[in-house]
């Protein structure tokens, strides 16, 4: 059997906010919950791990240029 973790599990697993899990699921560019309810819902957490395993790690080649001291 899958195991379904709620949201504070995947806000906990991906540090993500429960605003841009919904626009990234909504996207498609994160796993899309499960109806567990008529008031719960949940995400198989293999779903969820799968897409961890999917994303860049470290700077991926990016220039990072220091900001200066005192803000922009």
């Amino acid at each position: 059997m899958r195991k379904i973790i709620d949201k504070k599990e995947v806000r906990e697993a991906t540090g993500l906010s429960n605003v841009t899990v919904w626009r990234m699921e909504r996207s498609g560019d994160f796993p899309k919950r499960v109806q567990l309810s008529s008031n719960r819902t949940g995400w198989f957490a293999d779903e969820v791990e799968a897409w961890q395993n999917t994303r860049p790690r470290g700077i991926e080649g990016r220039v990072i240029v220091p900001t200066p001291k005192g803000g922009c």
